[in-house]
């Protein structure tokens, strides 16, 4: 575990580098998050400030960029998404969490880089809400599994072909919507209590700045680069999942 003064520099230099990629992606908060806290900081703690991040950051660019949704559009996501994070939160006890783990970082890091090296992303044309709802339901999930809520959503919105406008505004309410009930259900569980409150006010000055920097570099950016750093961020969200999970599965084999 790291000292006083240092977790709090972690905690504050984990806050400052996923705010700002928050800001600019709309997501990807806990992943950036996680890989500076992740290694010495308490794994409840870390995951009731990921939330609690996430959560703040998804607030200030709800108020301040003000992204207009169909809710049409969004409805089936998030409904899918309610209704699967609580089986995430159900099987989490029994799924083997490194196995998952593993295969959705090797599929992330297969997938993603055959799409950024492609001259012409493949499109899904012919999907309606049903499809858009199974993919909430798996988002909620792996949010209920492990913190990755907005990776599915955000992947399918890009296979789907939309512009960064419409895919900021599904997968932003859909993370918000979501992390307002993992919030809540961290609250109701004891998760996050008056000990947690110190390190929260630490990481919601630290994220604001850099969040609202994300924000402003994202409305200046073009389509193609914004698919760019969407599909970057997925790919190192596949290797970190890969780097978490592989050496324990060869210490099984071992």
């Amino acid at each position: 575990m790291a000292g006083p003064d240092a977790q709090i520099v972690l905690i504050i230099a984990g806050a400052v580098a996923a705010g700002f990629v928050q800001g600019l992606t709309g997501f990807g908060f806990g992943l950036v998050a996680m890989s500076f806290w992740a290694w010495s900081i308490d794994p409840r703690l870390a995951a009731a400030m990921a939330v609690f991040g996430a959560l703040v950051g998804q607030i200030i660019a709800a108020v301040t960029m003000r992204r207009g949704f169909h809710l049409k559009t969004l409805a089936p996501f998030v409904v899918g998404g309610l209704l699967g994070l609580p089986l995430g939160l159900l099987l989490l006890p029994r799924l083997d969490v490194i196995v998952f783990k593993a295969f959705l970082g090797t599929l992330l890091v297969i997938w993603c880089p055959v799409m950024l090296l492609s001259a012409q992303l493949p499109r899904i044309t012919r999907a309606g809400p049903i499809a858009d709802g199974l993919i909430g339901a798996a988002g909620g999930v792996m949010g209920g599994l492990g913190g990755f809520t907005g990776v599915l959503p955000t992947l399918w919105c890009t296979l789907r072909g939309m512009d960064k406008d419409a895919q900021r505004a599904i997968v932003q309410n859909f993370n918000l919507s979501m992390l307002l009930v993992t919030f809540g259900s961290y609250l109701a569980t004891g998760i996050i209590t008056t000990a947690t409150l110190p390190y929260l006010a630490i990481v919601a000055p630290a994220l604001l700045i850099p969040s609202l920097l994300g924000a402003r570099l994202y409305i200046g950016i073009s389509e193609a680069t914004f698919r760019k750093l969407v599909l970057g961020l997925l790919t190192c969200t596949g290797v970190a999942l890969l780097a978490s999970s592989v050496p324990e599965l060869l210490g099984r084999m071992g």
